[in-house]
């Protein structure tokens, strides 16, 4: 039967539970403050990295962390005043910094993001968009084999999860890609991946699409639901009230307030993402690398080259913090030597992190009608599509084909 539902969010996941609810033949609205693809799914790292299934939070990070804090080369920040505020979501954050916890982690992610590039592909398929999805390699840069070695660790998830990869070394990754540095001399070599070559504008298109296709698009603010005993009726949109029989709340990091409002205490927490832009760069990767000493991303985009990477916990208030960016700029000019530009755009925003690093899918215990869809990490992008199916099924009454379990709403409460 079909339904009117409001999709509260147009990042990426909520445009793509938009797409998928049109395509089941719902009626849809769309619901964001600024606009779609306005917020994080503008400035990610664009890469659709089904292999980045390993989370921050391997073994080994309670000795490597304080470390880190304090070496201005590493990418890690954290704004001190910050800390009492951080200090609950960073102990459950932490206690997950195992094996056993990661393994687990890895194999839910893996239903998630594993197959992004048929995902995307299957999204952006007649949208107009598809023209911003370039299959590809993603590359993992390493100095030396003692180096990859390592991260074994993360290489044997992978191989056990059924990833590819091929590891180049010397000579054989010099020729794979010559305009990195000699003092980076292993690259291993994930096929079957991609990247989006201008990800705000993907998701812009993705939205105008499915306006064409009959969705409505509101700017505005939802503030709370509408309920008739346990059953959803509507939406508060800024003064007025909005009838919907089901809704998907997609707000990423900002998801918390209304995340509340449905009996749901998400330990949610951004972590603060930097990117520099080089528009009209001298040197271009073959492919998008992982540049596994400095944590970050350069990726190959429509005009410029995009660096994206860096972890800081500060919360959403502060604004952004200069080193960051000056670290991004020394790691690439020591990656890519003799690298020069016409100009740099900066751009910091918020990832939604989880504090067991797995998003939250599903309905709200509460509240009949409403499912939530947020906390996506560094992997927002890649797991939108198959995250907005999935929503859009639970919406129709279907069942997915993977155990939704680990992605409960209900699981920290």
């Amino acid at each position: 039967m079909a339904k009117t539902v409001a999709v509260i969010g147009a990042g990426i996941v909520g445009v793509a539970t938009a797409l998928w609810l049109l395509r089941d033949g719902h009626r849809v609205v769309l619901i964001d403050r600024k606009g779609p693809g306005e917020g994080t799914s503008h400035g990610n790292g664009g890469v659709l990295a089904s292999g980045s299934v390993v989370p921050v939070t391997g073994p080994g990070l309670w000795g490597r962390a304080p470390r880190m804090l304090l070496d201005p080369n590493q990418p890690l920040f954290l704004r001190w005043g910050y800390l009492p505020r951080l200090a609950p979501w960073l102990w459950r954050y932490m206690s997950h910094a195992n094996a056993d916890a990661a393994r687990r982690r890895a194999e839910a992610v893996t239903h998630i993001i594993g197959d992004s590039l048929a995902d995307h592909q299957a999204l952006s398929a007649g949208t107009g968009a598809e023209k911003w999805l370039v299959p590809g390699d993603y590359t993992f840069v390493y100095a030396n084999r003692a180096a990859y070695e390592a991260d074994a660790f993360g290489w044997g998830i992978r191989r056990d999860l059924g990833f590819e990869f091929e590891v180049m070394e010397g000579a054989a990754f010099a020729a794979y890609d010559p305009a990195l540095a000699p003092s980076l001399g292993l690259g291993v070599r994930m096929p079957n991946h991609g990247r989006i070559t201008d990800p705000g504008q993907y998701v812009k298109d993705l939205a105008a699409h499915a306006q064409r296709q009959g969705a409505e698009l509101r700017i505005g603010e939802v503030t709370d639901f509408i309920r008739q005993g346990d059953r959803l009726t509507g939406l508060r949109l800024g003064g007025e009230t909005l009838p919907c029989d089901a809704a998907v709340l997609a707000t990423g990091v900002w998801s918390k307030p209304l995340a509340a409002k449905l009996g749901l205490d998400v330990p949610l927490e951004s972590e603060r993402g930097y990117h520099l832009e080089l528009w009209e760069p001298s040197v271009m990767p073959r492919a998008p690398m992982m540049i596994a000493s400095g944590k970050f991303v350069a990726t190959p985009m429509e005009g410029r080259l995009r660096l994206a990477g860096i972890v800081e916990f500060g919360g959403l208030v502060a604004p952004a913090s200069r080193a960051p960016f000056a670290l991004l700029e020394r790691n690439i000019r020591a990656a890519l030597p003799g690298l020069t530009w016409k100009h740099k755009v900066e751009w910091m925003g918020h990832r939604p992190s989880i504090s067991d690093s797995l998003p939250v899918i599903g309905e709200a215990p509460k509240l009949r009608g409403v499912f939530a869809g947020f906390g996506h990490d560094h992997v927002g992008l890649t797991g939108g599509p198959k995250t907005g199916r999935l929503l859009a099924q639970l919406v129709s009454g279907a069942r997915p084909n993977i155990d939704l379990a680990p992605y409960a709403p209900t699981r920290f409460q």
